[in-house]
């Protein structure tokens, strides 16, 4: 079977209150904040503007009922930003989800194609 012959899918999740407000781009940035320690160094690897990404951040944190990251401002020692820790814990059940759902539509696959 060559390869644009073989199944492919894609899997994304976003959670809505009535509009989206936490999908793969928001948790991209959050992951970047977390591995970097700052929403603007977040901002400058996924090409988008600070103001942006604080935006997408604000809207879902406003949405979800709840802080997904605290800053601190800068000074002596520069500030930063961290995930909180429902957010530690809710980007990790939702990379535990993905690779059961992976693991499972890779044996779908198997078995029926």
């Amino acid at each position: 079977m060559t390869k644009q012959n073989e199944l492919s899918y894609k899997m994304t999740l976003r959670l809505k209150k009535g509009e989206i407000f936490f999908g793969p781009g928001v948790l991209d940035v959050l992951n970047l904040v977390n591995e970097n320690g700052s929403l603007s160094q977040a901002a400058k690897e996924m090409g988008m503007s600070y103001n942006k990404a604080w935006r997408i951040v604000q809207k879902a944190e406003k949405l979800w009922g709840k802080k997904l990251i605290v800053s601190k401002i800068g000074g002596f020692q520069g500030g930063g930003s961290q995930l909180t820790q429902k957010e530690r814990n809710l980007s990790e059940s939702m990379k535990v989800l993905k690779k059961k759902l992976t693991r499972k539509l890779n044996n779908f696959s198997t078995i029926f194609f």
